[in-house]
């Protein structure tokens, strides 16, 4: 078996679609690299997440001008994984919105995501060096607010913990698109390694009750219409639910991470395994539903060592006699960590 994460090897370039999911709302999408959204309003646009470099972030702005010369004054970031907000000086907008709990997201781990994400996939941040920093925004909010470019409303909200505890959609209700983040995907693996499984379906439920026309999921194509978007979510809903209803009673029984990762391959490698990034999420989901399982609600950080101690761990080559044996004890230890340091 490889040392190498999952992801380190995929350096294929993938093709960049540009749709119109309704008036004025348009999804980048790329073969199911992280998406962006799109909102051209009466005066200014709005841009929903920025890609993981200010180098890939200009690719965006290149689509966006050709439809439209109108300037870029807001950013909405879906929650704070360092592929969805390190790019945000490329798109040069005056204000970044956050909710309340992403910006805490931020402030608690941005650093060792950033770290954590382009040791896991380097592919997603191309010209990393153009990176200025941790990207930080100017307004938050904790339950709803609505961002109007002239006369037209975007209504940004937080509908309930899935995948990270500070998720944002946002919906254009003259058009019904709805942007929904990394808490729906099409045909990719969902990354859960900073979820909350149990609320997640709930989640899902809010976002449903939109009924939107068209969703652009996270990752994956543009879902054009009503059945579309539904299936996306439906499909979505069964992973997650797959993923932890597995995992709880592998826990339930007494097993340990290696055996619940087992279990889960066994589950869900028939439905899901040709999936995009389906073998680079697949430690990270089953070790945060393993900690979740085990009682563990807060999830804990991910950092390049922990990265590597799990990764080798579920991978069958870390058998020293004091590594961890799961990912309970482990997240365990880095929350103990961090209450220290507070």
């Amino acid at each position: 078996m490889s040392t190498e994460f999952a992801s380190v090897g995929d350096t294929e370039e993938k093709s960049i679609s540009f749709i119109e999911m309704g008036r004025g709302c348009y999804a980048f999408t790329a073969e199911g690299d992280p998406n962006t959204g799109v909102v051209i309003g009466d005066d200014s646009v709005l841009v929903i997440d920025a890609q993981a470099t200010p180098a890939m972030a200009e690719k965006v702005v290149e689509k966006i001008r050709k439809v439209t010369s109108k300037p870029i004054r807001h950013l909405a970031l879906t929650h704070y994984h360092a592929v969805r907000t390190l790019g945000a000086s490329g798109l040069d907008a005056e204000n970044v919105i956050a909710s309340d709990l992403t910006r805490r997201m931020i402030a608690e781990r941005g650093e060792a995501d950033w770290k954590s994400e382009l040791g896991r996939f380097p592919r997603l941040f191309q010209a990393a060096e153009t990176i200025p920093g941790l990207t930080w925004p100017s307004f938050t909010f904790s339950s709803a607010m609505s961002v109007w470019l002239g006369n037209r409303e975007v209504r940004l909200s937080t509908l309930g913990r899935g995948h990270t505890m500070g998720d944002v959609v946002c919906y254009v209700p003259d058009a019904g698109v709805m942007f929904a983040g990394d808490l729906v995907e099409h045909r990719s693996a969902c990354y859960c390694g900073d979820a909350h499984l149990a609320d997640w379906p709930r989640t899902l439920d809010r976002i449903r009750a939109f009924r939107p026309k068209a969703l652009m999921p996270g990752r994956g194509g543009a879902l054009m219409s009503a059945q579309a978007a539904d299936d996306a979510i439906d499909m979505t809903r069964d992973f997650i639910v797959t993923l932890f209803e597995t995992t709880k009673r592998a826990v339930n029984e007494g097993a340990s991470l290696t055996e619940c990762y087992e279990a889960v391959r066994t589950a869900m490698d028939p439905k899901f395994s040709d999936f995009a990034i389906y073998e680079h999420c697949m430690p990270f989901n089953v070790s945060r539903a393993y900690d979740e399982a085990s009682g563990i609600d807060h999830p804990a950080i991910w950092t390049e060592e922990r990265d590597r101690e799990m990764w080798e761990m579920l991978q069958g080559l870390a058998d020293a006699p004091n590594a961890p044996e799961a990912g309970a004890a482990t997240g365990h230890v880095l929350l103990e960590e961090e209450d220290a340091a507070q």
